[in-house]
Parts: structure tokens; sequence; C-alpha cells
């Protein structure tokens, strides 16, 4: 039984802090937590603002679930004191940046990778190796958009089957109509051997 609340299956997203409300990519990954969260995901991602926050008030105004996996190595990153969005449900903090990436992708069947910075490249870069190298179990990986699609399909080209689990998508729907057949709603697989089912 997974510790997830409700026992549903979670999804990640993955993207920057920058963006806004009112800006496309806020937008985006607003209608994308919406989208799964109407469809049975719980919405799991890093807690804060931008793309973060975005995913989990869609979640949440479609009447769903939201973790956040905040990080003490970013409490005063930005000159002010960093506190989980008013969207999450259910923090789970760490103190290091590395379990932190670790805990979200263990808790996740499903990964949404958004356009973002160094921090995004770091959780898509590992998401991936521990998908293609079986290091987990497969899941999907959405990337979502044209940002990483050059060193996507760069990569692929030279080695096909790491491609297996990866989606190049364009709009939350594809992202649902995907993840409706690989992880169906009420199936979370691996909830239960991470932190957040202690």
């Amino acid at each position: 039984m997974s510790g997830i609340p409700n026992g549903r299956p979670v999804i990640c997203v993955f993207g920057s802090y920058s963006p806004k409300p009112g800006s496309l990519l806020y937008q985006l990954a607003y209608d994308i937590g919406h989208a799964l969260a109407t469809a049975g995901y719980t919405i799991a991602n890093g807690g804060y603002d931008g793309t973060m926050e975005a995913s989990a008030k869609g979640a949440k105004d479609a009447g769903g679930k939201t973790i956040g996996v905040t990080c003490s190595a970013f409490d005063t990153a930005r000159g002010r004191t960093l506190a989980a969005n008013p969207w999450i449900d259910r923090e789970i903090h760490h103190t290091d940046v590395m379990l932190r990436i670790k805990d979200m992708m263990i808790m996740s069947d499903g990964y949404v990778i958004l356009e973002g910075g160094t921090g995004t490249m770091t959780e898509l870069s590992l998401v991936w190796e521990y998908v293609c190298k079986q290091l987990i179990p497969p899941r999907p990986i959405f990337v979502v958009g044209d940002f990483w699609r050059p060193m996507i399909e760069r990569i692929i080209a030279q080695r096909p089957r790491h491609g297996q689990h990866v989606y190049l998508v364009d709009t939350p729907r594809q992202i649902v109509d995907i993840a409706t057949r690989t992880v169906p709603p009420g199936i979370g697989r691996l909830g239960a051997s991470s932190s957040v089912g202690s």
C-alpha cells in the first residue's frame, strides 16, 4: 500500500522557480497539474515557486493532492527565506539536494520535465539515467515543449533504446493520455519504498 495521499500514483513535475503568474510557462505548469489531478494523480514537485507553485495550484484547484519536497540548501539561496508554497498538502524536507532529488524520483510513478535551468537539467539527467539503465522500474518521462528536445533527440539518435520511456509532448492532454496507459490512476507503484511512506 502506497504511503502517498489517497494511495494515488504520483507524477512529479520538474521545472524552474522563475516563471511568474500570468506567464506562458506558469500557465502550462498550472494546466498540467490541473489535468493530472483531474485524471486521478497526486502531484509532487520541489515545493517552492514558479512551475512548482503553478502545478500545485492547478492540482488543488482540480481537487487533487500535492507533495512538496523542499531542501534547506535553498533556504536563503535567493536572498530571502524560502518556504513551501500554500498549495502543498504535504511537505517533505531534506538537508541534502541529492537526497531531495532521489526522494522525488523514487516516490513518483512518472515525471514531467518542463523548461528550466541547471537544476531541472540535473533532475532530468538523473531520472533518465535511472530509468534507461533500469536502476528503478520503468516509468514514463514526459519532456514538454521544445526546450530540451534537441538534446533528447540527439541522445536517442545515438542510443535508441534510451528513448524507450521518454515521451516528447506539447500539451497536458498528451501527458494524461499516455499516463493513463502507462500508470493507470489508482495504481501507485513505489510510494511505500520512499521516505514518503515512513
